[in-house]
């Protein structure tokens, strides 16, 4: 088997790595000249070199793209295409919009190349040891490319999901339902350093790991990054590459309530303080009607602690900015004064 590659970094020189050492001749394209590849077998050419990549392999060829989606894909395509024959395969690994994708396979099939939306999951370990594929696509395309994915997927994580556009689509939910996940397990974080008792989060998140409902492999990386030494010190700033965005804005198109994801994708815009003004008008108005304080006050910190009799509300998190160390209300006040 034979397969090419444009684009070598995590995943796609991931990839290749993988499938050097089941027999897969790997020819690649790229803009560094990836040393540790070619030490293992890898073929790489210059990016661009896609005369010289469709002369290494054979009909019918198997290419997959690892680029990051946008119009780098159409320009990349387009050559790419001026170098392949009738019944060549090309597969786009990254992820793409999906109704871009059916627009390209509109394209490329006019020259009767098939073309695979084909969403990887799994990240660079995936990629290294076993990927999750989701894939749309003519069928006849997707019988081409099957034997390599088949073995360059872990068992049970190859799916020809259906026609062209499903594959990115079905990868784009997929996508969607790990944003929740993820703010759902930062929620539990934040729940566990506010609470009254000081607990290992590191055992914790060993416990949950092991035969617990919510074990996954998010809750191990989770366990796997709090051991690690630079925990505390992990920038509250979140960057995304906004595919999910895409995902809310279609569900909103569609009247599709999709509440956990939607929270989960604002939640990241505020990680990146892009409310300028916003608490400072709410305070105002707050003022306003009820003659509420302006920034902190004693009087009304108190209240909130003590005002509920039973006292079991929960403590609010504050963050010393300086020593990034938990400072809950009833630490800040004397409770007995």
């Amino acid at each position: 088997m034979e397969l090419g590659i444009i684009g070598l970094g995590s995943i796609g020189g991931n990839l290749a790595k993988q499938a050097t050492e089941k027999d897969i001749d790997v020819v690649g394209c790229d803009t560094a000249d990836r040393p540790e590849l070619k030490d293992k077998g890898v073929t790489v050419l210059d990016s661009g070199e896609y005369e010289e990549l469709a002369n290494r392999l054979d009909a019918p060829r198997v290419i997959y793209l690892s680029l990051p989606a946008g119009e780098l894909i159409d320009e990349q395509l387009d050559e790419l295409v001026k170098h392949l024959d009738e019944g060549d395969v090309v597969m786009d690994g990254g992820n793409s919009f999906w109704r871009d994708s059916m627009r390209r396979e509109e394209r490329v099939w006019e020259d009767g190349i098939y073309y695979l939306d084909t969403g990887t999951s799994g990240g660079p370990p995936g990629a290294r040891d076993g990927a999750c594929f989701m894939v749309g696509g003519r069928e006849e395309g997707f019988e081409i490319a099957e034997p390599i994915l088949d073995e360059l997927s872990v068992d049970g994580g190859l799916l020809h999901v259906g026609p062209p556009g499903s594959g990115h689509f079905v990868k784009l939910v997929h996508n969607g339902v790990e944003f929740g996940m993820l703010q759902s397990i930062a929620e539990g974080v934040e729940l566990l350093e506010a609470g009254d008792f000081d607990v290992d989060l590191e055992d914790v998140f060993n416990n949950w790991s092991n035969g617990s409902v919510i074990r996954s492999w998010l809750v191990e990386l989770m366990r796997d990054q709090i051991g690690e030494d630079n925990y505390e010190d992990v920038p509250n700033y979140i960057e995304d590459t906004g595919e999910v965005n895409w995902l809310v804005q279609e569900a909103f198109k569609g009247e599709t309530p999709i509440p956990v994801i939607s929270q989960s994708v604002t939640e990241l815009f505020k990680s990146r303080g892009n409310q300028e003004h916003a608490y400072q008008a709410i305070a105002a108005m707050r003022h306003g009607f009820g003659t509420h304080p302006f920034g902190e006050d004693d009087d009304i910190l108190k209240e909130r602690v003590t005002g509920r009799v039973d006292n079991v509300s929960r403590s609010h998190l504050e963050k010393d900015k300086e020593r990034k160390e938990a400072v809950r209300p009833k630490d800040r006040m004397d409770l007995d004064d």
